[in-house]
């Protein structure tokens, strides 16, 4: 990556049990410390969410319950892996979607989050249009990457930075490998369920003789009301 101005840089790529960071977890989180265009360090892990991984996730990332029972939970996490970023921007393929979930984590932890970063798959739609598709999978295969595997955290993260050397090859003067781009995304701090929660959502699993995966206690305010929510329109009050 020679005359790179951007050489120093956290390669990132989770994992996680949906797309969206308000009620969804992190299952794997994958990191390269890269400096001065070299790679000096990484961490990865797989991540306990506390809620169940459906099947569906299970399918693309390969990731089980089983797989994650006895692995940290994010708050065991959390410090490590801000204090493994540092003030380094952050690359990755859609990079606000990894970031977004673990602003989310930091948030909740009373972290402040807030980050620039450098998107290889805004730069990939900007060099190449002819393309069909520009999932990160596709891109590789596209430069003929040596990928180990699809949708697991740490090989995503390798990915893009290859990603990244060989869009810098088509065009070097593009402006996405000298200047980050600020990581912008709102969360709010999640607030528990509310004892109020608890009896009707305990009530209508009752009267309804459901069998559920999760664990009342630690659902938050928001998943509560969604899980409520689904009941009544499948079952009823």
């Amino acid at each position: 990556m020679n005359n790179l101005k951007i050489e120093s840089y956290i390669a990132l790529d989770l994992e996680t049990t949906g797309i969206n960071p308000s009620l969804d977890k992190i299952i794997e989180i994958g990191m390269v410390k890269v400096i001065d265009g070299k790679e000096v360090d990484s961490y990865n892990t797989l991540i306990n969410p506390d809620i169940h991984i459906s099947t569906r996730i299970t399918q693309i990332t390969g990731i089980t319950d089983s797989m994650v029972l006895n692995k940290p939970i994010i708050s065991e996490l959390i410090k490590d892996i801000l204090d493994f970023i540092g003030d380094l921007p952050l690359l990755g393929h859609n990079i606000i979607f990894d970031y977004s979930f673990l602003k989310k984590a930091a948030v909740n932890f009373n972290y402040t989050f807030e980050k620039q970063g450098i998107d290889t798959l805004k730069i990939a739609r900007r060099l190449l249009p002819e393309v069909p598709h520009k999932n990160l999978e596709y891109l590789c295969d596209y430069f003929k990457l040596d990928k180990k595997s699809s949708h697991r955290a740490f090989d995503d993260a390798q990915s893009a930075i290859r990603l990244f050397h060989k869009l810098y090859e088509i065009k070097p003067d593009d402006e996405g490998f000298y200047n980050t781009i600020p990581l912008l995304f709102k969360v709010k701090k999640d607030v528990p369920i509310t004892e109020a929660q608890k009896r009707y959502l305990t009530a209508l699993i009752d009267k309804h003789q459901l069998s559920i995966e999760e664990n009342i206690e630690k659902l938050t305010k928001s998943m509560a009301s969604r899980m409520i929510d689904k009941i009544i329109s499948e079952y009823g009050k």
